[in-house]
């Protein structure tokens, strides 16, 4: 999309060199940094620039590569694990306990967030477009996916949870809207990340 013209650079970030998740080895850091050290391993999110041989990041923005990764697999970690931590535990507050709806359960962001939410406690709910899909994030310990192509999950989320849910992290927007809110326990929190024209037929029960 970038490279279509049709994501520009946000201001400040290169606008001539795209790419915005990288990985690679320190070949210098700032006289500041404390985190990193040359010849460490790293991954990391910019703004742009990435398609390049050096990029400069903030620290911030690096994770350590975790043992195993190629370079490959390390550069798609920091942009859906950040986005995942700041939208469910920075904006929405997610505790201990909390009961979350993840649209997309199979798409990088909706994976990330299972793992995570799960590792902190918290019950899970997804949707996702075919059997195979729904049966994949099963396995992951969401409590129940929905087809949302076969059935409506608003419907089917209100069986398991009467009293609604308390986080709902949305990848459609759409006619989803509604029914998230329908979803909503009072002061839970709806975080929209993307939309999609796209809608999607349903067989009710």
């Amino acid at each position: 999309m970038q490279r279509l013209g049709n994501y520009p650079a946000p201001s400040g970030a290169p606008a001539d060199i795209p790419g915005l998740e990288v990985a690679g080895i320190v070949t210098e850091t700032g006289f500041e940094e404390r985190r990193f050290k040359l010849g460490d391993y790293v991954c990391a999110l910019v703004a742009g620039g990435g398609y390049a041989e050096f990029v400069a990041a903030p620290s911030g923005q690096c994770l350590p590569i975790p043992r195993g990764l190629t370079f490959e697999e390390a550069a798609s970690l920091p942009e859906t694990f950040f986005t995942v931590w700041t939208n469910i535990f920075d904006r929405a507050h997610f505790k201990k306990g909390d009961v979350v709806l993840i649209h997309g359960g199979t798409s990088g962001i909706g994976v990330a967030a299972i793992q995570m939410v799960k590792a902190h406690g918290g019950k899970l709910y997804t949707t996702a477009g075919t059997e195979e899909k729904c049966d994949f994030t099963e396995q992951l310990s969401v409590s129940k996916a929905i087809n949302y192509k076969e059935h409506d999950f608003e419907k089917i989320i209100k069986k398991y949870e009467p009293s609604g849910v308390d986080i709902i992290l949305d990848m459609v927007g759409g006619d989803y809207t509604a029914r998230n809110i329908n979803l909503l326990k009072p002061e839970g929190r709806l975080v929209i990340i993307s939309v999609s024209k796209k809608t999607a037929s349903f067989r009710s029960y």
